[in-house]
Formats: C-alpha cells, sequence, structure tokens
C-alpha cells in the first residue's frame, strides 16, 4: 500500500494546480512548500507538486507569502 497521497488516488499525470484546497494541504503556514519528508509523497509526486503550486501561485490562485 503507497504511502503517497496522490498514488493513493491514482493519480497518472500531472497534479491540477487549479485544486488549491487539496494544494493547500501541501503547503505550510507560511505558504511554503512543505518538504517531502513531511508531506510523505514519493519523489514524482513531489516534483509535480513543486511544479502545480508555483503554476498556481503564478496564477494568483496561491499566495507567494503570508500576509
Amino acid at each position: 500500500m503507497p504511502h503517497c497521497y496522490f498514488c493513493q488516488k491514482g493519480v497518472k499525470g500531472e497534479i491540477d494546480f487549479k485544486d488549491t484546497a487539496s494544494l493547500r494541504k501541501f503547503t505550510a503556514v507560511s505558504a511554503k512548500i512543505r518538504p517531502q519528508k513531511r508531506t510523505g509523497l514519493c519523489a514524482q509526486h513531489q516534483r509535480r507538486l513543486g511544479e502545480a503550486i508555483k503554476r498556481a501561485r503564478y496564477l494568483a490562485l496561491l499566495p507567494y507569502v503570508r500576509e
């Protein structure tokens, strides 16, 4: 049984950057991306998560920093 959140959900391709509710689970209170040890994701999904969070930030769906 995989421990990775996205492996359990069966995500094979890219992580949806428009789903901000699930992306917020993997960011700290200070809006930083949590490290792989904290998230429990596999390396492939951790890289894709970083890309998705950065895309969401660029489109102003997620904040860069905490106010």
